[in-house]
């Protein structure tokens, strides 16, 4: 009996290392402190991932206020989204054009505040369909993009980053093969990359009730959504989210363990110390 317990708990503690190390690019980032703490305008370019539950955008932009308030009102983001959209549905060059996209903003009670600046965004944070990346017919089409909308983005003066995707909650295997891939793809490209992705896995690790997903097991759910926006936080600004005010109405300890995931999924990733 003695003999049983011991080899069921080497069982549970291997599976445990599993879950734990399997979530994991086998490529590492080549950039993986770009300096861009004075990262004050953001373009996110994209689909549903980001337009669920109100937009990511706009739980970064509460992250920021939070860590930030006395300039909160330096933080502008725009979400340019496409319903089930691919990297080739996005003509980026014309996100870019003239007295067009963030030439105003909405500002106080409802006022136009139109912009003067040198150039419209500092970075542009982009994904690719959630199947793009690994699908057999696609995966060349990520590349090629990834490749010609980092170009596009740097030609108008922002740094280019990209945003890791996470597995569908019935395909964890995605995880890896997307996190290799979006590697693979920024440092192709001298890109940031943000492992939205790797938080996921890490996140249902270490907490496998936790409802990252909508009933669709691919779209995020509220946790999903803020998560997602705690890891573009601690990417961005090599800073920890955790204790940061702001949770998007998120139960406090829930609020705070996401945050502590996305921090742990960054340093981990990038090998920071």
């Amino acid at each position: 009996m003695l003999n049983s317990i011991r080899r069921t708990g080497a069982v549970l503690a291997i599976a445990a290392l599993i879950c734990t190390t399997a979530a994991t690019a086998q490529t590492a980032p080549k950039i993986k402190n770009t300096g861009y703490e004075q990262t004050k305008t953001v373009m996110y370019v994209g689909n549903s991932f980001y337009y669920y539950n109100d937009s990511m955008h706009s739980k970064v932009i509460g992250l920021n206020s939070a860590a930030d308030p006395q300039n909160r009102n330096h933080y502008r983001s725009t979400s340019i989204t496409i319903s089930g959209s691919g990297f080739n549905w996005h003509d980026m060059e014309s996100y870019f054009r003239p007295n067009a996209i963030a030439s105003y903003s909405f500002v106080g009670d409802n006022e136009i505040r139109f912009n003067k600046f040198d150039k419209p965004f500092d970075a542009v944070i982009m994904n690719d369909c959630s199947q793009c990346p690994v699908h057999p017919q696609l995966k060349g089409m990520f590349h090629e993009y990834a490749a010609k909308h980092s170009a596009t983005v740097r030609k108008h003066g922002a740094k280019p980053i990209l945003f890791m995707t996470w597995a569908y909650a019935d395909k964890p295997e995605m995880t890896q093969q997307l996190a290799e891939e979006y590697t693979i793809a920024g440092n192709n490209n001298d890109a940031l990359v943000i492992p939205a992705g790797l938080a996921f896995a890490k996140a249902i690790a270490k907490k496998p009730g936790i409802l990252l997903y909508v009933a669709d097991k691919r779209h995020p759910s509220k946790l999903g959504t803020y998560l997602s926006a705690c890891t573009i936080y601690a990417s961005l600004y090599n800073k920890s989210p955790a204790g940061l005010s702001y949770t998007f109405g998120i139960d406090p300890e829930t609020a705070r363990f996401l945050q502590e995931i996305a921090w742990e999924t960054v340093q981990e990733y990038y090998g920071r110390s």
